[in-house]
């Protein structure tokens, strides 16, 4: 039976074989994709869906010519302040949360943290390369100013979640995986248990969507 999620609801399943084995032993923590927007926390979680694990998603937000395989964004998450008992049906999945929303996940549940990292030039330019598609822009002295502020918000997140006794925390570069995917891959596989299909996750990293990069990425 499928867990009683609060609204529409979708498990993906692209790895049956892959799965089939890790239910028979679930992993006994929720599996959470984080990072500042457009800092690569889809291309992770089509990773993860293709590696074999659930990923909870409503595919309300379509894709577009900015995210082409999908966002895997999953609305309920919006509200963690006050619904979050689905989280208890979410053991063994994975689930895309935005970074400031982390401080909300509930103290009584294990996670494991995948958070994306991306220069933050990288990151402003592909937000403003997506509101250009909308006709709208962000100044250069507002982009100063964003910039500022998610280094400071990423600081103060960074010492929270060291103290946080129910997280296990991995921060994965987002260009390190378009330039050495095996090795980032098989890092991950560690860090959630393994049975991972690595391969498999290789397979959907696709270099072509880095399309904004800092003068020192490689």
């Amino acid at each position: 039976m499928l867990p009683a999620w609060p609204g529409k609801c979708i498990l993906r399943r692209a790895s049956i074989n892959h799965i089939a084995t890790r239910m028979h032993a679930p992993q006994p923590f929720i599996t959470i994709v984080s990072g500042v927007p457009r800092s690569g926390t889809s291309m992770m979680m089509r990773m993860l869906d293709a590696g074999g694990i659930r990923t909870i998603t409503d595919d309300i937000r379509k894709s577009d010519v900015n995210n082409p395989y999908g966002y895997y964004e999953f609305e309920p998450v919006k509200q963690l302040s006050k619904h979050s008992a689905w989280l208890a049906d979410a053991y063994g999945q994975a689930v895309k949360i935005i970074y400031l929303l982390l401080y909300q996940l509930p103290a009584d549940h294990q996670y494991k943290v995948i958070f994306m990292t991306r220069h933050l030039d990288e990151v402003i330019a592909s937000q403003d390369a997506m509101l250009e598609g909308l006709n709208q822009k962000h100044g250069a002295a507002n982009n100063a100013r964003f910039s500022e502020t998610i280094r400071t918000q990423l600081e103060k997140l960074d010492q929270w979640m060291e103290t946080q006794p129910n997280f296990g925390l991995r921060y994965v570069k987002y260009d390190d995986v378009l330039s050495d995917p095996q090795r980032n891959v098989d890092e991950i596989d560690r860090f959630l248990g393994g049975g991972l299909d690595t391969q498999a996750m290789i397979k959907v990293v696709d270099p072509s969507l880095y399309r904004q990069r800092h003068a020192g990425s490689t």
